[in-house]
């Protein structure tokens, strides 16, 4: 498929999209080629307003796009990387506009803007390689609470288009930066604070209020936890891959067993595509949820499970790190 519009990518994405329902892996493969869909178009329009671009580029995407994990809703999370030149401010006004054109093309192709504003279009989500340097060292000295989140969410990025290379250089930078300043404590704080899905009777914990009453918060409750928990560990071991399952792969085996590595790989797999097959998927937003009341007692059960999976690799993390007394950047 060559669509010449945003539009026509919208109608191909809402005729296909129901076609990868049943597998997580087709379904983000297809939001990549919705995405560089939507790039490559957004580029002719830059292209035929301000001429060829001035340097080589990354248009990297974060947050479940970077970490191959979109459900069938996904909002925008994404930045751009371009390589110095003598012209420095012609070239961010030039990838500005095409930041500011891949999300308005994203928009029109069924992809919500991002709330934080997490986007190319944003100038601290679209530099230099040299500019993005000096941020990741400025959101390092800052070490509140903010510049810590901005930098996990850049750890999740991956390149959707352009110099591969640019992301795995800020990444690597970011990590170094992480281990030399010892913000680990802090990721750790960050990564233990999350919302519980089981009560200590070993009930739901359903929301009580709000239009998503009665429902159960997946995303708070189960899938942040896993993913953070696993990222923490993976940038604890100098690991840039943004992926949670591959992740797990390269961790080493001093931490986790195969065994353990294969049961949190087929647990956060059936979380995924739980979350596919029984989530609430009229919007962006309540995809989030999960209507416990229309699940069979089984299904019940297999959510029940896949959370108290997550409780105990938040359990075991926090048990490393007493027992071995550090964070692992000193």
């Amino acid at each position: 498929m060559s669509p010449g519009s945003y539009e026509e990518v919208r109608k191909y994405r809402d005729l296909k999209l129901n076609d990868f329902i049943h597998d997580h892996f087709l379904l983000n493969k297809f939001h990549d080629e919705i995405m560089q869909q939507v790039v490559r178009i957004a580029l002719r329009k830059v292209e035929k307003d301000d001429g060829l671009g001035p340097a080589p580029f990354s248009f990297f995407v974060m947050g479940s796009a970077g970490r191959f994990e979109q459900g069938l809703w996904s909002d925008q999370d994404h930045g751009i990387i371009y390589e110095e030149t003598n012209t420095n401010a012609n070239a961010k006004s030039y990838f500005l506009h095409l930041g500011s054109e891949i999300s308005k093309g994203l928009y029109l192709a069924g992809y919500e803007y991002c709330s934080g504003d997490v986007m190319a279009s944003n100038p601290t989500w679209c530099k230099s390689r040299l500019e993005w340097q000096q941020q990741i060292s400025c959101w390092v000295q800052e070490a509140n609470w903010e510049s810590i989140r901005n930098l996990l969410i850049f750890i999740d990025s991956r390149s959707l288009y352009g110099e591969k290379k640019y992301i795995e250089e800020i990444k690597n930078y970011i990590n170094q930066s992480i281990h030399s300043k010892k913000l680990l404590p802090n990721i750790f704080n960050n990564t233990m604070y999350y919302k519980k899905g089981i009560g200590i009777l070993g009930q739901l914990l359903i929301e009580t209020h709000g239009i998503y009453a009665g429902q159960l918060n997946l995303k708070e409750t189960t899938l942040f936890p896993f993913v953070n928990a696993i990222r923490f560990l993976a940038i604890r071991n100098n690991i840039i891959e943004a992926s949670t399952l591959t992740r797990i792969d390269l961790l080493p085996e001093r931490l986790f067993s195969k065994e353990d590595k294969e049961k949190y790989k087929q647990q956060f797999i059936k979380l995924l595509n739980f979350r596919l097959l029984y989530g609430n998927d009229s919007n962006y937003e309540a995809s989030h949820f999960l209507n416990i009341m229309k699940l069979s007692k089984v299904k019940k059960k297999e959510i029940k499970e896949i959370i108290k999976t997550t409780l105990s690799l938040c359990y075991q993390l926090r048990r490393l790190i007493e027992k071995e007394g550090s964070y692992g950047d000193e």
